[in-house]
């Protein structure tokens, strides 16, 4: 149990009267059942518990064990979900209007980041993920070191790099080398890891970005630890090095001549973080870094020998299968992509059974497999029952059976063959289903985000917008990553894309009914008058 989980609970439980917010006074009749319990442990900045935003106390040593636990310089509790640390690492690295290095398959609160900021962004693609089996679902793979260096010897002004390592479906980027890269070119590296914050804790995991030289990382540990949802974690480093001295790009001078200014982060938490900041989710936290601390290791070590017995009952499938994974250490064991061969059964259709029949809940379903996310509290019964249900539902297939149909009428083998980039970034919401295909666009830029976002705009027809630039981000969610960026042009073939997703009733963040925002004609030509 972490500390402040009890002292809470002692808090709780003594006769001290609440003559301060919250409102519910710690009164169990403001809810019922098992919320009521939690109503005991929610108060305010009162005596004795701190302030997260200058933690002096118990706080504190929150953080600081947390600092700790990872190998950070500095690391601080998030109660706005990781989001919160995205824009507070991204402002405090950048000024107005710089040029920014980053993942095109970022998730969108760095896009937005990029709004806020006014960020000219320069986009990184992965390519292809490693591993037999990969490419047969066309997941996207790694940012490869080779391709940021190539960007910033391209573009020399860039700010900051920020890239997302694991991605939602696992796979990990080189981030010690990355690190190494941003670092040679006297900038900092940010590293969006919130899917990874149980890396680092055994040595047949990926070793987590704080360690291997991130200057700032972020942590959603709701995502793969026993934490609550909203929680998470952001760490500095203090990189940077006393050659780099006044050659540093950005930065006031502060820690030593730190990369990232720890000072500046602080000042863009107090902006971004609620000052009310929840103690039940920040307990949640402390009691998630006491396990993680006691017990993280051996449960990790589980739950590999789980998914070891799952991997040896598929094995014995003829259609249902796993891409490898552990190669070079490249993908998270966290992660289960699961797929039908041949095209016997799209993504969806596996999600529906298993939700369905088997009563199995996964994560997301994409064209061609699902995702399941599996966490060091993950139980025997739960592996046994997923297991069971594969070996069951591939029994089903028979050799002559047909190939799934895709939504819309047409095959899962007829998709691949219309399928022209990597499959794994286009990820839908239908009907509650976590649902998705994949494409990697590659838009032209035309104006910045912010230019495009606060432009005149109207709305047209989505079969009209060829050519036009977009004032909207289109995206599929999870995992949030935008097609479509404010100011890029809707060419032919991403228009396309997007008509078909409206043929197949998918919901695309950003289209409603049939309609998109665009620039008007003349604020573009407007804005390179003032350019020029």
């Amino acid at each position: 149990m972490g500390e402040l989980y009890g002292r809470l609970e002692a808090y709780g439980k003594s006769d001290i009267y609440p003559f301060h917010m919250p409102g519910h006074k710690r009164n169990g009749e403001s809810a019922k059942g098992p919320l009521a319990a939690a109503y005991g442990l929610d108060i305010t900045e009162i005596d004795g518990f701190d302030n997260l935003h200058q933690a002096e106390g118990i706080l504190r040593r929150e953080q600081e064990r947390a600092a700790a636990l990872y190998g950070a310089g500095c690391s601080y509790y998030l109660v706005n979900g990781s989001t919160c640390g995205i824009l507070s690492a991204v402002f405090s690295v950048t000024k107005q209007g710089d040029r920014i290095l980053m993942a095109r398959n970022c998730h969108k609160s760095v896009y937005h980041a990029a709004y806020l900021r006014g960020l000219r962004t320069v986009y990184v693609y992965p390519g292809m993920a490693e591993g037999e089996g990969w490419a047969d679902f066309g997941i996207a793979g790694a940012v490869e070191p080779e391709d940021v260096e190539a960007a910033l010897r391209e573009n020399p002004d860039c700010a900051a790099v920020i890239l997302t390592s694991p991605t939602y479906e696992g796979v990990v980027s080189d981030v010690g080398k990355i690190a190494d890269i941003a670092h040679s070119h006297r900038i900092p590296l940010i590293v969006d890891e919130a899917h990874g914050a149980h890396l680092g804790f055994h040595g047949a995991y990926p070793a987590g970005s704080v360690r291997l030289g991130a200057d700032l990382v972020i942590h959603s540990v709701h995502k793969t630890l026993p934490a609550m949802t909203q929680t998470a974690l952001l760490h500095w480093n203090h990189n940077g090095s006393r050659e780099m001295g006044a050659g540093r790009k950005h930065g006031t001078g502060t820690d030593g001549g730190a990369l990232a200014d720890r000072r500046r982060l602080e000042r863009y938490l107090a902006v971004f973080q609620t000052s009310s900041p929840s103690y039940v989710l920040m307990a949640s936290v402390s009691n998630c870094m006491d396990m993680v601390e006691k017990e993280g290791a051996e449960r990790l070590d589980r739950l590999l020998g789980y998914r070891r017995g799952l991997e040896k009952a598929v094995e014995k499938c003829r259609y249902v299968k796993l891409p490898e994974v552990g190669v070079s250490l490249r993908q998270d064991p966290c992660k289960l992509v699961i797929g039908v061969a041949d095209g016997r059964m799209t993504g969806w259709e596996l999600y529906d059974i298993l939700l369905k029949k088997y009563r199995l809940q996964m994560e997301m379903a994409a064209e061609g497999y699902v995702l399941a996310i599996v966490t060091m509290m993950d139980g025997a019964e739960g592996w046994k029952r997923l297991s069971s249900a594969l070996v069951e539902i591939d029994a089903g297939l028979r050799e002559d059976s047909k190939p799934g149909m895709r939504r819309g009428g047409r095959t899962a083998e007829a998709c691949r063959e219309k399928k022209s980039a990597p499959e794994a970034l286009r990820q839908a919401d239908m009907g509650g289903r976590r649902t998705g295909c994949a494409w990697m666009p590659g838009n032209e830029t035309v104006m910045t985000i912010a230019e495009a976002y606060d432009a005149v705009q109207e709305e047209i027809p989505l079969e009209d917008a060829a050519g036009r630039i977009s004032a909207a981000f289109l995206n599929l969610y999870p995992p949030g990553i935008p097609l479509v960026a404010p100011g890029e042009r809707l060419d032919g073939k991403m228009l396309e894309t997007l008509l078909d997703y409206a043929g197949r009733h998918l919901k695309v963040q950003g289209v409603e009914g049939g309609r998109i925002r665009v620039v008007k004609s003349q604020a573009v030509f407007e804005n390179r008058i003032e350019d020029n």
